[in-house]
């Protein structure tokens, strides 16, 4: 059984025409997912969808075969589900500990140990501890980000664009992260522009156009497809 699949989803923003028309997608737990397309194609809606922030028309949403379609993002967080948005990540004007504090809002417990497990997996981190996040680069408030998101003990972590706006430098240090976080025992999937490198650590990849599924297959066949490299890989 899967740990999380989308069957026949169609989804949109409130009552207006559906983005995403009958998408399918499934993830095995322990694996990392890489959703890639052009712009417009509902890359970050499909997210958006599974965490409960968007209107589904039809279509259902199963995590470990149990259907959790509809509830809200809230309760997701409780079964094992936590998103990070690519905006608007990070609460500047608190401390990098304090934002991860407050990503353990559902947890009575374990905090203290946990929040030492996240700096094991961003190092940087540590040291800018007592630092207002506002004030780190755009890679460090990523890493913050995602921190704050593995607070909740996910088994699954949803990643809106991880390495938008990064240096080339830091993009390689998110990807290096994600794999970590994974080998640590956590599901990924995330949407990412940078669809050769996030498909190079992809166990799966998911080509969405217009609202669809175009591809799907494991990150090296994709890779490896003409079709796919000439027409979302740059040839």
């Amino acid at each position: 059984m899967s740990l999380i699949t989308v069957s026949q989803l169609v989804a949109g923003y409130g009552n207006n025409a559906p983005i995403l028309h009958e998408v399918d997608m499934s993830l095995e737990a322990g694996e990392i997912g890489v959703i890639v397309g052009p712009n417009g194609a509902g890359k970050s809606t499909l997210l958006k969808s599974i965490f409960g922030l968007l209107n589904i028309h039809s279509g259902n949403i199963q995590l470990r075969g149990l259907d959790v379609t509809g509830l809200r993002a809230d309760q997701l967080v409780e079964k094992g589900l936590a998103f990070v948005p690519q905006e608007f990540n990070v609460f500047q004007s608190l401390t990098v500990e304090e934002n991860l504090e407050m990503g353990a809002f559902t947890r009575h417990q374990g905090i203290r140990e946990t929040i030492d497990k996240v700096y094991t997996y961003f190092p940087p981190l540590k040291e800018k501890r007592r630092q207002p996040a506002g004030e780190l680069s755009g890679g460090q408030r990523q890493m913050v980000a995602m921190g704050r998101a593995l607070m909740a003990d996910p088994e699954v972590l949803l990643l809106d664009e991880p390495t938008a706006g990064l240096s080339p430098l830091f993009m390689e240090k998110i990807f290096e992260r994600i794999i970590a976080v994974n080998k640590a025992g956590v599901t990924v999937l995330m949407v990412e522009q940078h669809a050769r490198q996030a498909l190079e650590i992809a166990d799966m990849g998911f080509v969405l156009v217009t609202g669809q599924n175009a591809y799907t297959d494991t990150g090296e066949a994709l890779l490896a497809d003409q079709e796919v490299a000439k027409a979302f890989l740059g040839g």
